[in-house]
């Protein structure tokens, strides 16, 4: 689940094939038919997120809900106007028992689902269906019902984590804020980092360890981001 999560991010990007509607169809089958979500969700986050990485209110990796405090000068803020939804300074305890564990299962599952009824998805919809039908039908017969959804529960849970670790640690690190008005290059350098590359950290990390390349060049196929 985790590299069919690396491989949408390449179809999603137009990196695989040389006609966009190729990429958007395999796209949708990998997103929706072997993970269960949707391609026009994922699209309208995910490019917001190149377009304003890290800024507040327009990077949706970064809107916390209040549960965390991010960068330098949130907390400086949420301190003046007294805001205290939870005790930020224990953060990073709870940080482990919240984010990694919930995201995938719980907090993209219930905005992938409402996001494509309220929009009216139903292409996606009858895609991420299939999904769930082909799981059911082929895991029932081995562990029934609650059997099959404890282990699509803990599949997630064990690839959230996956996720978090990969997403996190190549922007959370850098400088996170309010709407600079900065030029495309400068904003991109200002909110991306990369990691050691190595065999075991390409696989890993989809090659989103050039998290610096891929966001200069989006379109360009991961395996190029070394060069």
């Amino acid at each position: 689940q985790a590299q069919a999560g690396w491989l949408q991010h390449d179809f999603g990007h137009l990196s695989v094939f040389k006609k966009s509607s190729w990429n958007h169809i395999i796209h949708k089958f990998v997103i929706g038919h072997l993970k269960g979500a949707s391609a026009n969700w994922w699209n309208h986050r995910h490019f917001q997120h190149h377009v304003k990485p890290n800024i507040f209110t327009k990077d949706p990796d970064v809107n916390m809900l209040h549960i965390f405090v991010l960068g330098d000068t949130q907390p400086v803020e949420y301190g003046k106007k007294k805001l205290k939804y939870l005790p930020y300074n224990h953060q990073h305890e709870y940080f482990f028992l919240i984010f990694p564990p919930l995201l995938i299962p719980v907090y993209f599952q219930i905005q992938i689902i409402s996001t494509m009824i309220k929009r009216r998805f139903w292409a996606d919809l009858v895609w991420a269906i299939s999904y769930y039908l082909r799981y059911f039908i082929t895991y029932i017969p081995f562990y029934g019902a609650l059997g099959s959804l404890l282990l699509l529960t803990f599949v997630r849970f064990l690839e959230s984590h996956w996720f978090v670790w990969v997403t996190q640690m190549n922007h959370i690190p850098m400088e996170i804020d309010s709407e600079k008005h900065r030029d495309w290059l400068s904003s991109q350098m200002a909110a991306t980092c990369n990691i050691e590359q190595s065999f075991f950290n390409d696989w890993f990390t989809g090659h989103l360890n050039f998290q610096i390349e891929h966001h200069l060049f989006p379109t360009m196929p991961r395996h190029n981001f070394w060069k």
